[in-house]
């Protein structure tokens, strides 16, 4: 599909029936992609790399029950920003969508358009290009039908207001490009769906609750596994995954360093550019114990050395040559306190990220429970 230099390629997901779309401006080759699968990975890096394309967002229109994202994989194989409806509570994406922000690439831009109703969170996708628009629906608005509104946070009132006040008041001639189809059908526009759509059209919002209390659907077949996995981006990990908000965004005092700050502000920092990620582990403990892919390894002491690493000031510098808060990261914030002391010696504006990578030990010595980077959902890796 094509709009003068924006370029629409819609690719399927037989098992889940999930569309995935790569949308991009084919003169700047910037481009997008909208709800992706974690099993059809090869397949949309090799659309991409085949088309020439820069990856510069991974898209979600809500947290998906039927399937699991890609998109931190993405982020890390190809360099895009993750990014998802802020009301989807999906922890690790690096930015969180509000009503009405634009998403750039190129010489377009997606316009996110708050649409709850299949979850209090899900969003839909709008650009106008030239004479034309389209619209990324997911499972708000489908073809002849719409997304159940039975479970995750959904709301029947909400959908009914989602279609009628903000989808079917787009020209009657957008695109709609749906988040699924059960029927091989690939789009629709607003102006059929307005007439046609066999849940909404003509009907009221007793009607449409009717109706949508009536479909007794069954319960997604992989929505245990799904929903966590997605509200981390489907990076998924060892231990937990559940995104604790606490604190997340005040800095406390220390003695010595710029002060403490929980997982979830320093993370924010490193990805708004504000800071650089420092791992002062051992090379051991990130190659066994799990790594966070953005994190600039600098040892504290390699053990079973139990001197401070003769290099440890010299990578420091280079590092905070970029002139970015530092923010450290141990096993669980001992180390990376120590740190956060000497690089303030060098000069360097250091941060100590509370209860490091694994946390506190509990009650019986295991970590991995009470806090800390991979608790709290932020994304790592397992070699």
């Amino acid at each position: 599909m094509t709009s003068q230099a924006l370029q629409i390629v819609q690719l399927f997901d037989t098992d889940s029936s999930t569309y995935t779309y790569v949308v991009y401006d084919a003169q700047s080759l910037d481009a997008v992609i909208i709800d992706p699968v974690d099993t059809q990975l090869e397949r949309d890096q090799q659309t991409i790399q085949t088309l020439g394309l820069k990856l510069r967002w991974a898209l979600e229109t809500h947290a998906h029950a039927d399937h699991i994202t890609s998109a931190g994989l993405l982020a890390e194989h190809l360099g895009a920003q993750t990014a998802a409806p802020e009301g989807c509570h999906i922890g690790t994406a690096a930015v969180q969508l509000v009503e009405g922000q634009m998403i750039p690439f190129g010489a377009f831009a997606l316009k996110a358009l708050h649409t709850p109703g299949h979850t209090a969170g899900s969003m839909c996708f709008y650009v106008g290009a030239d004479q034309a628009s389209h619209v990324f629906s997911g499972d708000t608005l489908l073809i002849g039908g719409c997304g159940r509104t039975d479970f995750q946070s959904g709301s029947a009132k909400d959908m009914f207001n989602s279609l009628i006040d903000i989808l079917f008041k787009l020209p009657a001639n957008t695109t709609v490009w749906p988040g699924h189809d059960y029927q091989g059908r690939t789009h629709s526009s607003i102006g059929h769906e307005m007439q046609h759509n066999a849940r909404v059209a003509g009907k009221t919002l007793a009607q449409f609750e009717a109706i949508m209390a009536q479909l007794n659907l069954p319960k997604p077949r992989r929505i245990d596994e799904a929903v966590p996995a997605n509200l981390t981006s489907g990076l998924r990990h060892d231990a937990g995954g559940d995104v604790v908000s606490h604190d997340v965004v005040s800095v406390r005092p220390a003695q010595g360093y710029a002060g403490d700050v929980f997982p979830e502000l320093a993370w924010h920092w490193v990805q708004s550019g504000e800071a650089v990620l420092v791992d002062v582990r051992s090379d051991a403990e990130r190659a066994w114990v799990g790594f966070v892919p953005e994190a600039k390894p600098l040892a504290w002491k390699q053990w079973p050395v139990v001197d401070v690493n003769p290099d440890f000031d010299a990578g420091l510098q280079r590092i905070g040559a970029e002139g970015k808060k530092i923010v450290l990261l141990c096993r669980s914030g001992v180390r990376s306190v120590a740190a956060a002391q000497r690089a303030t010696q060098l000069g360097l504006e250091a941060y100590n990220i509370l209860e490091g990578f694994e946390g506190d030990p509990d009650a019986h010595a295991h970590r991995g429970l009470l806090g800390g980077w991979r608790k709290r959902g932020l994304p790592w890796r397992q070699n």
